[in-house]
C-alpha cells in the first residue's frame, strides 16, 4: 500500500510558474518510478513526466520544454516545475507511482497508485 499526496496547485496568471509536489508514504520500498499525469478540460487523462529510481526521466512530447520533473529520492517525493503556464495547462494534476511486491508464492507483481490530484488553474 502506497499513499500519494499532491500539493502546490493554485490559481495563476498566464506566463507564471508553479512547482507541484508529491510525497509518498506507506510501502515505498517497492516503488520503481513516480511521475505525473494531468486531465485537462475535454481530454482524457494524459501522461506528463516520470522519473525512475535509477534517475531516468521521461517527458511527454506535449510538455514542449516547459516542464521539469525532479526528485532526489523517487521513493519519497517528486516535483514538477511548470514554467510559462498557459491557459491550456488548466486541469487536475495527478501523482502516479508504480511498485512491485512479492505475492504469497514469492513472485513479484506490479501495482500502480494514484493521488487525489491538485488543481492548476491558469487564467487572466
Amino acid at each position: 500500500q502506497v499513499q500519494l499526496v499532491e500539493s502546490g496547485g493554485g490559481l495563476v496568471q498566464p506566463g507564471e510558474s508553479l512547482k507541484l509536489s508529491c510525497t509518498a508514504s506507506g510501502s515505498v520500498f517497492g516503488l520503481y518510478f513516480m511521475g505525473w499525469y494531468r486531465q485537462v478540460s475535454g481530454k482524457q487523462r494524459e501522461f506528463v513526466a516520470s522519473i525512475m529510481t535509477t534517475g531516468k526521466i521521461q517527458y511527454a512530447d506535449s510538455v514542449n520544454g516547459r516542464f521539469t520533473i525532479s526528485g532526489d529520492n523517487p521513493k519519497s517525493a517528486v516535483y514538477l516545475q511548470i514554467d510559462n503556464l498557459k491557459s491550456e495547462d488548466t486541469g487536475v494534476y495527478y501523482c502516479h507511482a508504480g511498485a512491485t511486491y512479492a505475492n504469497d508464492d514469492g513472485v513479484e507483481q506490479m501495482y500502480d497508485f494514484w493521488g487525489q490530484g491538485t488543481q492548476v488553474t491558469v487564467s487572466s
